[in-house]
Parts: C-alpha cells; sequence; structure tokens
C-alpha cells in the first residue's frame, strides 16, 4: 500500500491510497458489507455511484460462511464479486458489543456465537489469519473497544491490553498484497490517547485508525477526541476513523485531518425509510408526501432522484416493497459518496472552509445536526 497526500488545506487533506485491487481517493466513505454483502446493492451499483472500498466483518464471516471456505473459493473479492479494495476490521467491536457473551483474558476473548451458542476463541493471531484468509487488501489490529463511561483506571488497562495485542498481531506474516493499520484506544483521556499513539507508532504500521468513538459520548466529546487523536498520528500516513458517520461528524473529522471512515448509518437509515437530502433528513412514510410528485432530493442527480417520486417511494415503503430499501439506500450511499467528493474538490481548490461554512447555514443543517 501507497499512501500519496495530493493537497492540503488547513489540517484538511485529500489524497489517494493505492492497492492491489485500486486505487481510492481521500477522504473516502467505505460502505459497509457485514456479511459480504453492501445490504440491497449489486457491486456495479455501487461502483456506479462511485464506491472505491467497501468494508466486511472478520467476526460475521468467520461464523458464516467461514474464512477457510472464502479463501478456497477464490477470496473474499471473488466470493462477492467485488473487484475493488476491501477493509475488514479485526472483531474487536464485538469484544464489545457482544459484551454479555463474551470474556476477556490476555490471551484473547472467548465468545458465545449469537448464531448456535457455541464457544469461539479468538485471539490476535487468530484475527490476524482469519482476515489472510479472507484476503482483504487493509486489515485491522485486534483491539479492545474501551466501554463509555470508563475511569482513567479502567481504560488504561484496556489501552494496554491492545497495545499487547498490537505486537502481536505485528508479528504475523500477512499475504504480499495485504497491510496491516494499528487501531488508536485512549477513551474520553488525552494522555491515553497520546499514550496509545506514540506507543503504536513504535510499532509502526502503514497506517492508524482511531477507535473507541461513537460509544455513547456526546458530540464535542468525539469532536474533541477525535481532532486530539488526529493531531498524535503521522502526517504521511493514512487516519481513519471508525464507526463514525453522521454528515457533520465526518466533516469534523476531516477538518482534523482524517482520511477514512466507515458507518452503516447510509444503509440502515435506507432501509427504515429515513433519507439524506439536501434540504435534511427526509422521513418518507410521512403522509405529506402520499401525493408528492417531485424528486427525493431536487439537487440530486442520482438514479432514484431521476427516475422516481416522493410519493412512489412513500408507497413502496409503506407497502413493504423489497425495492423500497433498494432504491432508499442506493440514494442515501450516493448521498454520502457526493458529499466525500464535494469535499474532495473543495479541498483541491482550498475551498474547505467555505464548504463548511456553507454546511452549516444550510437549510438542512438542523435535520442533519438534530442529535448534537
Amino acid at each position: 500500500m501507497k499512501f500519496e497526500i495530493l493537497k492540503t488545506d488547513g489540517k484538511a487533506r485529500t489524497g489517494l491510497i493505492h492497492t492491489t485491487h485500486g486505487v481510492i481517493e481521500t477522504p473516502a466513505f467505505m460502505p459497509v458489507g457485514t456479511q459480504a454483502s453492501v445490504k440491497a446493492m449489486l457491486p456495479e451499483e455501487l461502483e456506479s455511484i462511485g464506491a472505491e472500498i467497501i468494508l466486511g466483518n472478520t467476526y460475521h464471516l468467520y461464523l458464516r460462511p467461514g474464512s477457510k471456505l472464502i479463501e478456497n473459493l477464490g477470496g473474499l473479492h471473488k466470493f462477492m464479486h467485488w473487484n475493488r479494495p476491501i477493509l475488514t476490521d479485526s472483531g474487536g467491536y464485538q469484544v464489545f458489543s457482544l459484551s454479555s457473551r463474551r470474556k476477556i483474558s490476555e490471551a484473547g476473548v472467548v465468545f458465545q456465537s449469537h448464531i448456535d451458542g457455541s464457544r469461539i476463541e479468538l485471539s490476535p493471531e487468530k484475527s490476524i489469519e482469519i482476515q489472510k484468509e479472507l484476503g482483504a487488501d487493509i486489515i485491522m489490529c485486534f483491539d479492545e473497544c474501551t466501554p463509555y463511561p470508563a475511569t482513567h483506571e479502567e481504560t488504561k488497562n484496556s489501552l494496554e491490553l491492545s497495545l499487547a495485542w498490537a505486537k502481536r498481531c505485528r508479528e504475523v506474516p500477512l499475504k504480499p498484497h495485504q497491510t496491516l493499520f494499528g487501531i488508536i484506544q485512549g477513551g474520553m483521556f488525552q494522555d491515553l490517547r497520546e499514550l496509545s499513539a506514540s506507543s503504536m507508532k513504535k510499532i509502526d504500521f502503514e497506517g492508524y485508525a482511531i477507535g473507541g468513538l461513537s460509544v455513547g459520548e456526546d458530540s464535542d466529546t468525539l469532536y474533541e477526541m477525535t481532532q486530539t487523536t488526529a493531531s498524535f498520528l503521522p502526517f504521511e500516513k493514512p487516519r481513519y476513523l471508525m464507526g463514525v458517520g453522521k454528515p457533520e461528524d465526518i466533516l469534523e473529522a476531516v477538518k482534523s485531518g482524517v482520511d477514512m471512515f466507515d458507518c452503516v448509518l447510509p444503509t440502515r437509515h435506507g432501509r427504515n425509510g429515513q433519507l439524506f437530502t439536501s434540504e435534511g433528513t427526509l422521513v418518507i412514510s410521512h403522509a405529506k408526501f402520499k401525493e408528492d410528485s417531485n424528486p427525493l432530493d431536487p439537487q440530486c442527480e442520482c438514479y432514484v432522484c431521476k427516475n422516481y417520486s416522493r410519493a412512489y417511494l412513500r408507497h413502496l415503503f409503506v407497502a413493504k416493497e423489497i425495492l423500497a430499501s433498494r432504491l432508499n439506500t442506493w440514494h442515501n450511499l450516493h448521498f454520502y459518496l457526493q458529499f466525500m467528493k464535494n469535499i474532495r474538490e473543495a479541498i483541491k481548490k482550498s475551498q474547505f472552509d467555505k464548504l463548511y461554512q456553507d454546511f452549516y447555514k444550510s437549510e438542512a443543517v438542523s435535520c442533519h445536526c438534530e442529535e448534537r
């Protein structure tokens, strides 16, 4: 992997990540394909709207259908008919999200499968081996996502465990086309974020992720910890903010120098009938759209907005038609990917601050930022 920074505008920057399976323009948003599928979308459709990299889930793919099976069938790219870059997480988030089903020790984590209740052991070495078998281009260190809230002592103990696991991950040989990112933890404590970053830099990874955020903290804390952590990371290597993805969250993180993002928000919201538009978040089930012949977003050029009315989209959603999930997801992902393209273009033209100010002045901001 090679990371090439093309232009900076303040701390915001745009660049290119070169991988065996293609080039990724940054800042980049990665649609989430948890089980080797971005829900409701064909790979060709993802490419058509500008997706250059997608994310797969190590834990879920290990359980079903199995990483060895995927490797025997030619790897994840061939298995899911996606020949562009793939990033896989490590399974570390499941250490956090499945807290009632696991036991953590220095050796690793013992899970109870959410599918059949069977016992699963996941160590740093095992996580990397699974990701090797899947064949992703960018793979992640196995870590513990510190719960929120947590005391300084609890956070430091969690951080030390993640650092020990990171060193073990680094020692596992990868396939020639693969590269390993380290994950910065440290909870909501600046001194621990700095400790994590300095320790991870000594291990020396090809890229660094900012983990342990968007776990229940308020937006101001999220932005502060993102900015703080990014400032401790090497300028010349890509920075990835994990699992954070409201439009305003992305914009604030780009302002702090972050390059990569993933989030289930656009796909999950699409399936639930919440649609991102230039006028704010639209809930398509509302009765006011029953006879609305207008496109979903008059300023959007996606396939959905060019061909379907709000009335039709509401009808599909209320009738629980499968096509509702397809079209809603298509539009939301197009919105996100176009948002990233606009950010990249603004940075290239040294107009990022204008884009930032315009976003918060727009009519949409009160809707997009309703949770702030």
